[in-house]
């Protein structure tokens, strides 16, 4: 087994953004990047920094799972100020609900409508701000550097076989914090 490591794991520091769906088109800079969907048809220009990125976390409620598909959520606040739709915010299609959130505030999901992809969420109780999925960020290293989950919430509802977010500096809630 060669104990060389891959490009991908080489430097972290330099944007590492692959072939994943059909847009060929995302970039980071040191102080923003791009998030797209995966049929390209949406692409999303967020700040990499303060004050524009608010938060990064992973989430393990219940309704995440069922909006997802997946039985945890990895995502970033960013303040909408900072925001930009580089292409494709005609393309976005709404579903808000609030009855199965557990602060039982309206939220509502932009998905692509031609792909799926959820790209981000609105909530009632945190307005002026996106919430954006860690999957859509189209350099791959930013996730695991500038963006790596600092919060983890709704730990009471955490699979078992998910041992969590690691890091001691990781804050941890068994619901979400406002």
């Amino acid at each position: 087994m060669s104990s060389a490591l891959s490009v991908r794991d080489s430097d972290k520091s330099k944007p590492y953004i692959p072939l994943a769906g059909v847009a060929t088109d995302g970039w980071s800079k040191e102080d923003e990047a791009t998030a797209t969907c995966f049929c390209g048809a949406v692409q999303l220009a967020f700040p990499t920094t303060a004050p524009g990125l608010v938060d990064s976390f992973v989430c393990n409620c219940t309704d995440r799972r069922k909006i997802t598909g997946l039985m945890f959520t990895s995502a970033f606040v960013i303040d909408d100020k900072f925001l930009k739709h580089l292409r494709g915010q005609s393309q976005l299609k709404a579903f808000a609900q609030s009855s199965f959130i557990a602060s039982h505030t309206l939220m509502t999901n932009y998905f692509c409508s031609t792909c799926g992809s959820l790209m981000y969420r609105i909530a009632a109780r945190l307005p002026g701000h996106s919430i954006l999925r860690l999957g859509t960020v189209d350099d791959f290293n930013l996730v695991e550097t500038k963006l790596r989950p600092r919060t983890e919430v709704f730990m009471k509802d955490r699979v078992s076989w998910f041992p969590g977010v690691p890091g001691e500096e990781v804050k941890r809630y068994n619901a979400r914090q406002a």
